[in-house]
Parts: C-alpha cells; structure tokens; sequence
C-alpha cells in the first residue's frame, strides 16, 4: 500500500470517526449526566432509589445508535463500559428476535458475562439478571431495537414486559436505570403504564425538514470537507444540493452524514485530495447503494421529490 493509499484510508478512517452533535444529542447528554450524577451522589451516601431512565425514539437511519455510542465514547473517563472487566457501569444490547422476555433475559445475561440455563423460565431468567446486573455494578442496562418488545404481541404480554422492565429500575437490591432505543413504536410499550413513562426521559430524532434544514445541512457537509482538506464544487454549495441530499437520506440526519462520507471517501479514493467534493460522488453513491438509474437517482433526477430513497433496484414497473 503506497502512501498515499495509507494517507487516504486515514482521513476517511477520521471521517467516520467524526460525530455531529444535534438538539435531539444534545438533550439525550444532558438527561444522561442528570442521570449519571443522581447515581454517583446515591452511591457515595449508600442511598438505594428507584433509577430512571431515557427512551430514544427515531426511524431507521437517524442516528440513534450512533448517538448513543457517542454518549458513551464521551463518558469514558467517568463510567466504566468494558463488558470484559469485572465491573461494567453500562451494558448494551440488542434485543434478540423473537423478542420474548425469556430470549431478552437470556441475551442479556450473554452482555453480563454470565450464560443461562436454557431450561429456566423467563422469571428465574430475570431474577438472575438482577443478581449480575449487582455484581458488575452495572448502572445502566441499553436496549437498542427495544421496539421489537410489543411487537407481535397482546396487551397484555406488553404489559408483562413493562413490569420487568420497571422491576430493574425498582429493584432494591440494585436498581438500575434504562436507556430504551428504538423505531416510534417503542411508544406503544412506553406509554402502556404512566409509571414507566414517568421514569423515562423522552428524547425523539426527528426528521429534517426539507426547507429549515437546506443551511445547516450545507455547514455540515462543508465541515466534513474541510476535515478531508477536500475544496467543495459549487453542485454541493446550493440550497438544491441541500434538498437533494436531505431526500436521498430519506430525511434522516444519520443517513444524510453516512452519504456525505462516503462520497468524500469516493472522491479521495477516485481522485485524490486536489479534486474537489463534486455532485457527482454523491449520485455516484447512491447508485452504488441502490442501483438505481439515473431518472430514479434524487441526485441526477429533476423531480427528484417523487422518488423512494428506501427502495434499491430502482424502477420496479409500478413509477415509484
């Protein structure tokens, strides 16, 4: 691998290393500190309290994973989040399908570090889950895809899930707190008991708007490069440029950072550094990532507005 080659991967490599922080990140932090402060203030003076949480709610493609690993990357000199150590503050997953709680309790003493016997039932499971969540002094328990919980089943099977759910932050044993994330439907299992949504901080990624949005969406992709140390065409400096990336990314923030990436890494890759970030490596993009012709592809398309950015292949003998 030349050095050029090397000096491209990186740059790229720091490019997606790079996170946008927005209002919907912004207030996710700050419920998280408030969280995070009230437990270290309860620990230090040996006070047991019932623990809140955060439900994060977003479609496909806003970024909510991404946030909430960026949350924890910005607190890693204040929370332990190493699930191979023996104390672990904050453990992660994602809720397995199906989404019973039996198969939720087993995949969650799997984070823990502390494999099931396959023939408990789900209450033993979560009983178990409540001792290790103790002993690796586990603060925060993250649920990513927590929609999947209510999916497929009766009210009162939701309601069963709600009161094991409630049951962590309630424990007094170790109560530990919450962070819910997922498609809108998670609000159906949020708002089935007021006393879950009441331990709950909401925070929703919405979706950008087509016309509010066109500037600060032209400063972030003027940003990323000038982290690249990549010149900007003037296709990607006009309001309709904005429009165009706003759509393709379905109106989403993280798939609009995700297709900004990748046509400056397909512009380093193809070009180097001296040529400029060109509409093109966009539309380029998204043909990869779609397939789609060009009078389907929002970035070459005049009525660019009619297509589906969610759909690959293109035409499918039905216009859109």
């Amino acid at each position: 691998m030349t050095n050029t080659t090397t000096s491209v991967r990186k740059i790229i490599q720091d490019l997606r290393s790079v996170y946008v922080p927005t209002p919907s990140y912004r207030k996710l932090e700050t419920y998280f500190q408030s969280l995070l402060d009230q437990r270290r203030a309860d620990m230090a003076a040996g006070l047991i309290s019932h623990a809140r949480g955060i439900v994060l709610v977003g479609q496909s493609g806003s970024g909510k994973t991404t946030a909430i690993r960026e949350l924890i990357r910005q607190n890693r000199n204040l929370i332990e989040a190493d699930p191979s150590q023996d104390i672990c503050e904050f453990i992660g997953l994602q809720v397995p399908s199906p989404a019973t709680m039996k198969f939720v309790g087993a995949a969650t003493l799997r984070a823990l570090g502390y494999p099931s016997s396959g023939d408990k039932q789900g209450p033993a499971i979560w009983d178990e889950v409540k001792i290790q969540l103790k002993l690796r002094q586990t603060c925060f328990l993250h649920l990513d895809e927590a929609q999947d919980l209510a999916r497929y089943q009766t009210d009162k099977e939701r309601q069963s899930v709600v009161n094991t759910l409630k049951s962590l932050m309630e424990n007094s044993y170790w109560p530990t707190g919450l962070i819910l994330s997922g498609m809108p439907d998670l609000k159906k299992i949020v708002n089935q008991d007021p006393q879950l949504a009441r331990r709950l901080y909401p925070v929703e990624i919405g979706r950008l708007h087509a016309i509010r949005e066109v500037e600060p969406v032209l400063d972030i992709v003027q940003k990323y490069a000038d982290r690249a140390q990549v010149d900007t065409h003037s296709s990607v400096r006009e309001p309709l440029f904005a429009q165009r990336l706003m759509h393709a990314a379905d109106y989403e923030f993280g798939l609009m950072v995700e297709l900004t990436v990748q046509a400056l890494s397909k512009a380093l890759i193809s070009e180097g550094s001296e040529a400029p970030l060109r509409l093109q490596h966009y539309a380029d993009v998204y043909f990869e990532r779609s397939a789609a012709i060009d009078a389907l592809n929002p970035f070459i398309a005049e009525d660019f507005a009619r297509i589906n950015p969610r759909q690959i292949f293109g035409y499918d003998g039905e216009g859109t």
